[in-house]
C-alpha cells in the first residue's frame, strides 16, 4: 500500500499517516459561512482538499474513506444580511450553500460524503455545551456560556501560542461575564428577530467553535483522522475546536492529524477589496476562465505555500490543459494506469506542484493512457470538466473580429510609421495567444489563427479579453 505522508500543524513536522482505521478513514473540513458568494481565497481549501480526498480513495479505496465539510448557517453575518435585504435566513442560506455546490463543482471538486449544516445539529451543540460545563471546563454568565482557557491545560498547544501571546495579539472581546479575556462563547442569548433555539441557560444561539466539535463528533466520533482549513481558522477557531473537544472526550481524541492551507494572493497582492483585486468564483468563471484551468493554478503551488493568482499563470494553464486534453481525446480513464511517480509526488504531502511535473513527462512522452488516469487524481482531463474545450462556435463572434480589426489597423499604421520596434512586439504578443500577421492575396498584412485548430478559440472571452490587454499596452507604448 502506498504510504502517505502529511504535515501535521498539531506537531510541526511531516509524518506518515496511519489511519486509526483503515477502513474507515475520516477527514473533516471546515466549510463556509453561508451569506454570500464563494470569494477565490475560500476555493483553495475545497481544491486542496478535494485532491487530499481524491489520493485517500485512491489508497484506501472508495469504501473506506469519508469526507465531511460542513456549512455554517447560524451567524452574525447571516443576521446582517437577512436585515439588509428582508430576506429570511433560510432563503438566504439555501441560495448561498447551492451557489457554493454550483461553484466548486465548476472547479471540478466532488462533493463531500457529509455536508452538515450547523442548524440541524443544535442539539448535539447544547449536550456538549452541558458536558463541558460539568466537567469544570465551561460556566454560564448572564446567559452565556463561555468556555474557561484556564482550565485546560492544553490551549495554545496547536497554534503555537501562550494564553498572554493570544491576549496580545488578538482583538478580544471584553465582557463584564468573562472570568478571562480569551474566554469563548459557547452559547449566546438570541433576541428580537435573531434566530434561536431553547436551551438550559435561555433562549440563545452556538457560538461558532462548538459547531464543528458537535458535528464532527456525530458523524466521526470522538476521534477521527484529518481535520482541515486554512490557515486563517489555525487560531483562534481550530484552537478553540481542539480545545473544547479535547477537554469534553479525553486528551487524546478528536483529530491526529491538523492540515492548513496557506493564503492567496492575486498578482503579487494581497486580495483586497480596497484594492479592487477581490474576486469570487463565480466572477472568474463569468469572465470566461475555466473551471479545470482554476483548478489548474491552484495546483501548481503547494498548499503549505501562498498562492498568488495571476493571469498569466491562468494563461500558461490554459494552454497546458489544451495539449494535454488533445492528447488523451478518445482515450477511456483506467485508474489502474496512474503511474507511480505522480502517486508519489501527491503521497509526499500532496505534492502537486511535483505531480504535475510528473504530468508534464507524461505528455511529452506521448503517453496518453497514463496522463489521463494520473491527472484524475488532482481531478484534470475528467469528462465533467471538459466542455470548456467544446463550448465555442467555429465562426468568429462580432467582438471578436471587432478585436482583430483593431489590431490589424494598430500595426499597419505601426508599419507605415516605420516603427519596426514596436509593430514587432505586436506580432510578438499576437504569436503568445495563437494568432499571427500574414499577407493574403492581396499583398495586405492581415490577423490570423495560426494554428487551423485554434479556431475552436475564438468565441473564448479570455481571447477577447487578451486582445484588450494587446491594445492596451501597445497603445501605452505608442
Amino acid at each position: 500500500m502506498t504510504e502517505i505522508k502529511l504535515y501535521n500543524t498539531k506537531t510541526r513536522s511531516k509524518g506518515v499517516f496511519t489511519p486509526i482505521d483503515a477502513n474507515n478513514v475520516r477527514m473533516y473540513v471546515c466549510g463556509p459561512t453561508v451569506y454570500d458568494r464563494a470569494h477565490i481565497g475560500n476555493a483553495r481549501p475545497v481544491i486542496v482538499f478535494d485532491t487530499l480526498y481524491r489520493l485517500l480513495r485512491h489508497v484506501y479505496g472508495v469504501d473506506h474513506v469519508k469526507y465531511a465539510r460542513n456549512f455554517t448557517d447560524v451567524d452574525d453575518k447571516i443576521n446582517q444580511r437577512a436585515a439588509q435585504t428582508g430576506r429570511s435566513i433560510r432563503d438566504i442560506t439555501d441560495e448561498t450553500i447551492q451557489w457554493f455546490l454550483d461553484d466548486m463543482g465548476a472547479l471540478g471538486a466532488l462533493e463531500p460524503d457529509y455536508a452538515p449544516r450547523a442548524t440541524e445539529y443544535i442539539t448535539q451543540m447544547i449536550e456538549m455545551t452541558g458536558e463541558l460545563i460539568s466537567k469544570g471546563f465551561a460556566y454560564a454568565a448572564e446567559g452565556h456560556v463561555l468556555f474557561d482557557v484556564t482550565s485546560y491545560d492544553g490551549y495554545g498547544s496547536l497554534s503555537g501560542r501562550s494564553i498572554d501571546d493570544m491576549i496580545a495579539g488578538a482583538r478580544v472581546e471584553v465582557a463584564p461575564y468573562k472570568r478571562n479575556p480569551m474566554d469563548f462563547v459557547l452559547w449566546k442569548p438570541s433576541t428580537g428577530d435573531q434566530p434561536g433555539w431553547e436551551s438550559p441557560w435561555g433562549y440563545g444561539r452556538p457560538g461558532w467553535h462548538i459547531e464543528c466539535s458537535a458535528m464532527s463528533r456525530e458523524l466521526f466520533g470522538d476521534t477521527f483522522d484529518i481535520h482541515g482549513g486554512g490557515l486563517d481558522l489555525a487560531f483562534p477557531h481550530h484552537e478553540n475546536e481542539r480545545a473544547q473537544s479535547c477537554a469534553c472526550c479525553g486528551e487524546d481524541s478528536f483529530a491526529q492529524v491538523w492540515m492548513h492551507n496557506e493564503m492567496l494572493q492575486v498578482e503579487g497582492k494581497k486580495m483586497s477589496k480596497s484594492l479592487g483585486n477581490f474576486f469570487s468564483v463565480r466572477e472568474l468563471l463569468d469572465q470566461g476562465y475555466p473551471g479545470e484551468v482554476i483548478r489548474f493554478v491552484y495546483l501548481s503551488t503547494h498548499y503549505r505555500k501562498p498562492m498568488d493568482w495571476t493571469e498569466k499563470k491562468a494563461s500558461d494553464a490554459e494552454a497546458t490543459l489544451r495539449k494535454w486534453r488533445a492528447l488523451v481525446e478518445g482515450i477511456e480513464p483506467s485508474p489502474n494506469a496512474a503511474v507511480p511517480a505522480v502517486i508519489a509526488c501527491l503521497a509526499d504531502d500532496l505534492n502537486t506542484a511535483g505531480a504535475i511535473a510528473a504530468l508534464h513527462d507524461l505528455a511529452k512522452a506521448g503517453k496518453a493512457a497514463e496522463l489521463k488516469a494520473s491527472a484524475a487524481l488532482l481531478g484534470l482531463l475528467g469528462d465533467e470538466l471538459g466542455g470548456w474545450m467544446q463550448d465555442f462556435p467555429m465562426q468568429q463572434s462580432d467582438a471578436l473580429t471587432g478585436k482583430i480589426g483593431d489590431l490589424y489597423l494598430i500595426y499597419i499604421e505601426l508599419r507605415a510609421q516605420r516603427n519596426f520596434v514596436l509593430a514587432d512586439i505586436l506580432r510578438d504578443e499576437l504569436n503568445g495567444i495563437g494568432l499571427s500577421i500574414v499577407v493574403n492575396q492581396e499583398n495586405v498584412p492581415e490577423i490570423a489563427f495560426k494554428d487551423p485548430r485554434n479556431r475552436e478559440f475564438v468565441d473564448n472571452q479570455i481571447l477577447v479579453r487578451k486582445i484588450d490587454e494587446i491594445l492596451a499596452r501597445v497603445n501605452n507604448g505608442s
